[in-house]
């Protein structure tokens, strides 16, 4: 079984972006970061997030 991340934190999700935790976290809250919420926690699809950052490209 792969132990490889299927996930990110939004903070390392900012950190990539080049933007404040803050900055993502609202990003995320609109929609602009594909997000899995579970409980209060936000968490960052990798293979969503690369879509995104291509299609941006």
């Amino acid at each position: 079984m792969s132990t490889q991340r299927l996930t990110i934190t939004i903070s390392e999700a900012a950190e990539r972006l080049g933007v404040s935790r803050n900055t993502a976290y609202e990003a995320a809250r609109r929609g602009d970061i594909p997000v899995i919420r579970i409980g209060k926690r936000f968490l960052v699809p990798i293979a969503a997030f690369e879509r995104l950052l291509a299609e941006a490209a």
